[in-house]
C-alpha cells in the first residue's frame, strides 16, 4: 500500500504538474489573447478617436461649404439679375441703335439732298460770278469808250479854247490895230 500510496502521490503530483503545465498554458494562450485584444481595443480606440476627428473636421468642412454654397447661391442669383439687367441694357441700346441707324439714314438722305442743293447754289454763283465778271468787263468797256470820249471832248474842249483865245487875241489885235 505504501507503494500504491507513493504511486498515487506521484500520479497526483504529475497530474498536478500536468494540470499546472495545462493551465499555465492555458494562461499563456488567455494573456495573448488578452493582449491581442487589448491592442485591438486600442486600435479600435485610436480609430474611433481618429474617426471622430475626422467627422469634426468633415463637419467643420461641410459647414464651410454649406456657407460658401449658400454665397454662391446668392452669388448665382445675382449674377442671373446682372445677367437679366444686362440683356435687358442691351436690348433697350438694340432698339436705341435702330433708332439710331434709322436718323442716320435719314441725315445721310438730308446730306445728300443738302449737298445737291448746295451744288446747285454754287453753279448759280459761278454763274452769277460769270456774269458779274461780264458785266465788269462791259462797264470797263463803257469806262474805256467813255474816258476815250472824254478825252476827245477834252482835246476838242482845248482847240476851242485855243480857238476862242487867238480869236480874242486876233480881235484884239484888230482892235488894238483899228
Amino acid at each position: 500500500m505504501k507503494n500504491l500510496q507513493q504511486n498515487l502521490l506521484m500520479i497526483l503530483a504529475l497530474a498536478l504538474c500536468v494540470l499546472c503545465a495545462w493551465q499555465w498554458y492555458v494562461q499563456t494562450l488567455l494573456h495573448n489573447e488578452g493582449e491581442a485584444l487589448q491592442r485591438t481595443i486600442q486600435k479600435q480606440a485610436a480609430d474611433i478617436q481618429e474617426y471622430t476627428n475626422s467627422i469634426k473636421n468633415m463637419d467643420s468642412e461641410i459647414s464651410g461649404l454649406s456657407t460658401r454654397m449658400d454665397e454662391m447661391k446668392q452669388s448665382a442669383l445675382s449674377n442671373e439679375q446682372t445677367a437679366l439687367e444686362q440683356k435687358r441694357e442691351i436690348l433697350r441700346l438694340h432698339s436705341s441703335g435702330d433708332a439710331l441707324s434709322n436718323q442716320v439714314v435719314q441725315y445721310k438722305d438730308a446730306a445728300i439732298k443738302l449737298d445737291a442743293r448746295l451744288r446747285e447754289a454754287a453753279d448759280g454763283v459761278e454763274k452769277q460770278n460769270e456774269a458779274i465778271k461780264l458785266l465788269i468787263t462791259n462797264r470797263d468797256d463803257a469806262f474805256k469808250k467813255y474816258n476815250d470820249a472824254m478825252k476827245d471832248r477834252n482835246a476838242l474842249a482845248e482847240k476851242y479854247n485855243e480857238l476862242v483865245e487867238r480869236f480874242n487875241k486876233l480881235q484884239a489885235a484888230r482892235s488894238t490895230n483899228q
